[in-house]
């Protein structure tokens, strides 16, 4: 039976879990997983990057505080999952040989109108470098769903019948154009898709979210989410391969082309992130990108930011993830 409870949280409440270190095979092990830019697989190339030396992806970080997380207390809690995150901020890179140390704080919790077997509890989570002057690394606020104590169990999801339509053909791949030649509000681009398996669902979950509902089919059957489905991050993840992917596929346009694409650097954070449905086995998700507005930037003046809504529909044409995102992108002559 869960340790704790909606009930066990209040406002104020804070703790900090036990260090992770972070070496260079595990950046690298992850990013050529689901991150593959040079300035996280290649420690050469990515001297001569935005980064200036190899750091972890932001996925990874989110994934690693995902894990340090759920051994520090979600996996004795009655936790059911989280509906998204309203902001993660990227505040310094990770480099290889960090030690970091995760913590969080309560700012507030909610019982549910709609659900009085569950409540969500707000957090903030923080992840440093290890030491009394460690620098901050990443912050990230988002609810959480935990069910209430002695309530009666949350009915499992249903999930939508039929195999559905077959995901659409990736959008044709063009030389990435400069930050003075984004179009805003074009339509959306379509980066590819993924189905996600059992086996993959379960292995990203042991190594970050080891929450039964992603681990066990069985315990998944019978949890609010009737069946096994994928973590959030896992999800996230997901996404950014298939941008990353796409944004390979330009860059051959380009060479074919003549042409020298723009480069992209790493991002600051993103915003506004639901998982809006759960992500079952054997479904396939259709990610997009869309660019909405862009900013000149003081700091980096051959840089500017660039920011896109980002989109993942299953086979149903659901929406099952969402985030708002932004990235350092190239200027002409920069």
């Amino acid at each position: 039976m869960p340790r704790l409870h909606f009930e066990d949280f209040a406002p104020g409440d804070r703790m900090t879990y036990a260090p992770v270190a972070l070496d260079e095979a595990a950046i690298v092990a992850f990013a050529r997983d689901w991150d593959p830019q040079p300035f996280h697989v290649d420690p050469v190339a990515a001297r001569e990057s935005f980064a200036g030396a190899l750091i972890a992806s932001g996925w990874h970080t989110c994934a690693l505080m995902m894990r340090a997380l759920a051994d520090g207390f979600i996996l004795e809690a009655a936790s059911m999952g989280a509906p998204g995150v309203e902001e993660v901020r990227w505040l310094a890179p990770v480099r290889p040989g960090a030690v970091l140390v995760v913590g969080h704080e309560v700012l507030e919790t909610r019982a549910s109108r709609s659900r009085p077997g569950m409540g969500l509890v707000r957090f903030r989570f923080t992840m440093r470098e290890e030491g009394e002057a460690g620098r901050p690394v990443l912050e990230q606020t988002n609810w959480i769903l935990f069910g209430r104590r002695g309530a009666d169990p949350v009915p499992p999801q249903v999930r939508p019948a039929g195999e559905g339509a077959p995901p659409p053909a990736p959008t044709p791949a063009r030389p990435l154009p400069f930050f003075e030649d984004l179009e805003i509000d074009a339509p959306a681009e379509v980066l590819g898709a993924r189905t996600f398996g059992a086996e993959e669902i379960v292995a990203f979950a042991r190594a970050y979210d080891p929450q039964l509902f992603h681990l066990d089919e069985e315990a998944a059957r019978a949890s609010h989410f009737g069946g096994l489905c994928a973590s959030g991050w896992h999800t996230g993840a997901a996404w950014m391969r298939a941008m990353v992917d796409h944004r390979e596929r330009c860059r051959i346009a380009a060479v074919e082309a003549g042409a020298r694409p723009a480069r992209l650097g790493a991002s600051p954070g993103f915003t506004n992130l639901t998982w809006s449905r759960p992500v079952y086995a054997g479904d396939t998700i259709t990610y997009t990108s869309r660019v909405v507005d862009r900013r000149e930037t003081r700091s980096r003046p051959d840089w500017g930011l660039v920011f896109n809504r980002n989109e993942g529909l299953n086979q149903h044409g659901e929406t099952v993830f969402g985030f708002d995102g932004c990235v350092f992108w190239e200027r002409r002559g920069g």
